[in-house]
């Protein structure tokens, strides 16, 4: 496994608590139903973890890795807020 590889692991984990993408182990929703039940809470740690990630490793990755990682989290942070105002 790669850099890459992990950052978009984590990302994956973030989406499906944000009911963005499915589980791999949930049944396959059904056409216009939610892709999975939203946790903000644990869509929230794992943007943590990123961010901790990006800052920790500043200056050591190559651009590529770099720009991945603030994309994602720049992805990331858009659909946690839009998920807390669907919330609410």
């Amino acid at each position: 496994m790669d850099f890459s590889t992990f950052v978009m692991s984590l990302g994956s984990s973030a989406m499906i608590h944000l009911g963005k993408i499915p589980s791999p182990d949930a049944p396959k929703p059904r056409e216009g139903e939610r892709t999975g039940e939203v946790d903000l809470a644990s869509a929230k740690q794992i943007i943590d973890i990123l961010d901790i990630l990006e800052q920790k490793t500043r200056g050591n990755l190559d651009d590529s890795e770099q720009r991945l990682l603030q994309s994602l989290l720049y992805d990331l942070r858009v659909e946690y807020v839009d998920a807390q105002k669907q919330s609410f």
